[in-house]
Parts: C-alpha cells; structure tokens; sequence
C-alpha cells in the first residue's frame, strides 16, 4: 500500500527500506535533505516538505511520524493536521508519551482524523529481524495499515493492544522492563568481574544463552559487546535514559504499584551521570565526623 513516512534517522531510513522490499509505496520526508535523497535512491518518493508530501498520496492518505518524542512530533503532527483531510490517519511511531496519545487522539477526531500510536521495538537490528509492533487507535484504521504493520513486523510481531495511548502504553512498560534487565545483567557481570576466578565473560554470556533461564537477546547482545572489548575500555559509564523509564516509574506511583526494580534501575542510570558527587562526598565527610573514618582528599 501506498504510506507516507516522516523521520529518516537510523530507525526510520530501515524502516522504510524494509517497507520498500515489501512492495509498499512509501513517500519520504526529513528535514535532512541528504537522507531523503538516499532513501530515494533506494526506490522511495522524496519530497521537499511536508506539503509535496502530503499532496502526492492518494486518499485515504496515512503518514507514519518517526520523529523524537516532545516538541519535533507535536509540531510535525500539528502541521499534518493542516495538510490532511476526513478520513487520513495519522502513525505515531516514536515514544511519545501514552497520554499526549490519547489528547492527540481526541483533538484530530473532530476533523474526521484517525490517530494511531505505534511502539516501535527492535532497534538498528529491525531492518533484518522485524520490529516488534504495540499498537493503539481505533480498530477501522488500525485494520486498514495492517498491510504495513506486517511488513514491518516478524511473524507474529505485531498486536493491535488498544484503543489510543495503550499502543505507547504497552512499550512504555515494555521499556521499564528492560532498564530492570539490562541493570540485572550489568549488576551480576561486574560481580564476576570482580571475582577470586579468572573467568571469560564473553564466553559465560554466551553459554548462558544455551538452555539457561536468564537468556535472552539483551544477554547475546551483552556476549557480543564483550567479544569486542572484554574490559570495556573504550566505553564511558554513562548511561542515557530514553524517558519512558521515568514515565514508567511515574505511572507506577499515580497507579501505588511497587516497581523497585525499574525504579532502582532508572536511578542506577542517574548515578551514571555523576562522577565525584556531592552525595558521595558528604557521605565520606559524615563517616569521618561520627567514627573518624579516613577520608581521601581530593
């Protein structure tokens, strides 16, 4: 079927490069002249904006936003708003926010608009494997992209979870999830690493993938990071947080569900972010005034 596609990042230019092998149509947008013009050369439609963009589909008309969460998709959505008509839909495929979903949602239905969110899970690894679909919005549009949703999916990928929001909803949870693993891994490779035992850590992440509960992508993925650099020299302990951990932890507290482990995880990527805290350091100072611990200046 014929789609328009926004966002030509790194998840985005796959994407559509995954929807052209498809057979779709896809007419293409960035604000990024230069990728634009490389997914065309690989069989898209370019356009100059969103309007060339937007004039050059048929009805009904559906163009899928991958763009960062916040301001850059409110605007693009917005601007679409003005561009289409009764009856086009409208793909949120980034991570925005459930809620500003279901708002969205209630402020295009009045124009005849169909808004869907789409949590996009599978990564720089989606073009070859398929990316894992959360789909929310209402069932007449949902339906009518499930061509789409196929493609970019493996078998059995995609799931129509809800009406709108539950689509970014469900990843938003699937995220926290994964902050508790990936910190879960973390935490117990560096307890090995600081072990009596010489042991290959490449070689334990692989074995733990053959038939051991905790296996999983995340632990082959931790295999081969490992494989590459075994005392990860040449990465820095920082570690980004998408957003939809805290979301996550925020709706755990709306909703008084306990969540330690992802709350814990989330933490554990704020603490990444300090080196030499003032924390830390007022906790040596306290040491020292009750019991006269030694302290290291600085």
């Amino acid at each position: 079927m014929q789609l328009g596609f926004v966002g030509l990042g790194r998840m985005g230019s796959n994407m559509v490069t995954r929807l052209l092998q498809g057979g779709h149509s896809v007419v293409v947008w960035d604000v990024n002249a230069d990728a634009v013009r490389a997914v065309a050369a690989a069989g898209a439609r370019g356009a100059a904006s969103l309007a060339e963009l937007a004039g050059a589909l048929a009805p009904p008309r559906a163009v899928w936003v991958m763009v960062p969460a916040g301001e850059p998709t409110e605007k693009t959505v917005r601007e679409l708003t003005g561009l289409l008509a009764a009856g086009d839909t409208i793909v949120d495929g980034g991570n925005s926010y459930y809620k500003d979903d279901v708002r969205r949602a209630a402020e295009l239905a009045p124009r005849g608009l169909f808004y869907v969110d789409a949590g996009t899970s599978g990564g720089i690894w989606g073009l070859r494997l398929g990316y894992c679909l959360m789909v929310g919005g209402p069932a007449p549009a949902v339906t009518r992209l499930e061509p789409v949703f196929r493609t970019l999916a493996p078998a059995d990928g995609y799931l129509h979870v809800g009406q709108s929001g539950a689509g970014h909803y469900v990843k938003m949870i699937h995220n926290g999830i994964e902050y508790a693993m990936m910190q879960s891994y973390a935490e117990g490779f560096e307890l090995m690493r600081e072990s009596p035992y010489a042991l290959d850590l490449p070689r334990v992440a692989a074995l733990w993938n053959h038939g051991s509960v905790v296996r999983s992508w995340l632990l082959e993925l931790a295999a081969d990071a490992l494989a590459e650099d075994p005392h990860l020299e040449s990465v820095k302990a920082y570690v980004e947080d998408s957003g939809e951990g805290r979301w996550t932890v925020e709706d755990a507290v709306e909703k008084a569900v306990p969540a330690p482990a992802i709350t814990a995880a989330l933490y554990a990527r704020f603490r990444s972010r300090r080196d030499n805290s003032f924390a830390d350091r007022l906790l040596a100072a306290l040491r020292h005034k009750f019991g006269g611990h030694a302290v290291r200046r600085g």
